[in-house]
């Protein structure tokens, strides 16, 4: 069963269906009080880089290499513990992933909602041997083939 992850704009009217509410930028989207976002988590080390942040700049033309380069980025040792925090959030019930911008079908917040769909679709334990979002490995590309945002995709050939 796939994780119920959704992506919104941080500025929508917050929704009983959110679930867990993660704001996924980097910098506090402007002017925004922080009490009117309900946030469960301010997830800032799950976010691009601010030179990956600075080139993209939501080009859709970019976006295909954005969604490359921001993948691998999730794979460095803060980015991955982030992730894994929303991972633990969505095994628990429906996810938001917020973001300011206002393409959110080519932001950093699609990319993720995408990952972490993927992994929630694997069945259980079929990357456990190649140590997906295991903290022991200093990369995903270690153990787990990736292909665009498609982590562990030889994993339907286990």
């Amino acid at each position: 069963m796939d994780a119920d992850i959704r992506v919104r704009r941080v500025y929508e009217e917050p929704s009983p269906a959110d679930g867990a509410r993660v704001l996924v930028d980097r910098v506090w989207p402007r002017g925004l009080r922080k009490d009117a976002a309900r946030l469960d988590d301010w997830a800032k080390d799950v976010a691009p880089s601010t030179g990956l942040r600075t080139w993209y700049q939501h080009d859709p033309a970019k976006f295909a290499e954005f969604r490359r380069r921001y993948t691998a980025e999730l794979a460095e040792p803060g980015p991955r513990d982030a992730l894994n925090r929303i991972r633990a959030l969505a095994a628990h019930g429906p996810v938001t992933l917020l973001t300011a911008t206002r393409a959110v079908d080519i932001s950093q917040a699609a990319v993720l909602a995408g990952l972490l769909r993927e992994v929630s679709g694997l069945r259980a334990g079929a990357c456990a041997d190649r140590g997906l979002f295991s903290p022991h490995n200093r990369t995903w590309e270690d153990k787990c083939e990736l292909r665009g945002t498609v982590p562990c995709s030889s994993a339907s050939a286990s």
